[in-house]
């Protein structure tokens, strides 16, 4: 497994038991330094906006004192939204790497599927690329088999 990948789903793994929001957790890396990691901290904030991604980026950009985060590779343990991908975009990020497909967060009750039928996000060849699928899948199982989770 990819050693930041791992800290993507340690990061999510420490939202979940503090019930902060969803199995999503993301891990900013440069020059083969991690930067910063967030989690998913939208039931914790009450922000529809703060993913496990955004919460990252807003990390590192604070940290290296800049909104452009070039040079920089994301890690997350779900395919971002619609929101998330425009937000590395935007951010400038070199690369962003994840786990679980879009079908498998629709399988954990999230309703991403209806946001990527009416934003088709066109991103740049090979920008996105999925890893560590299996170690991610079990993660969401962990969440989707909580009892005290929060539903969306």
């Amino acid at each position: 497994m990819n050693k930041f990948m791992k800290i993507a789903i340690n990061e999510a793994k420490k939202g979940i038991k503090n019930n902060h929001g969803g199995p999503f957790g993301a891990c900013i890396v440069k020059n083969n330094e991690v930067i910063a990691v967030g989690h998913n901290k939208v039931v914790k904030t009450k922000d529809p906006t703060c993913h496990g991604e955004i919460d990252a980026i807003r990390k590192a950009s604070k940290k290296l004192n800049s909104f452009n985060l070039k040079g920089c590779t994301l890690y997350t343990t779900g395919q971002p939204c619609p929101m998330c991908a425009c937000a590395c975009l935007w951010a400038n990020i070199d690369k962003v790497y994840y786990g679980c497909t879009q079908k498998d967060i629709d399988m954990i009750g999230f309703k991403d599927d209806v946001l990527y039928k009416i934003f088709k996000l066109n991103s740049p060849k090979n920008y996105f690329e999925q890893i560590d699928r299996t170690e991610c899948l079990k993660l969401f199982y962990e969440y989707m088999n909580l009892s005290n989770k929060t539903s969306y």
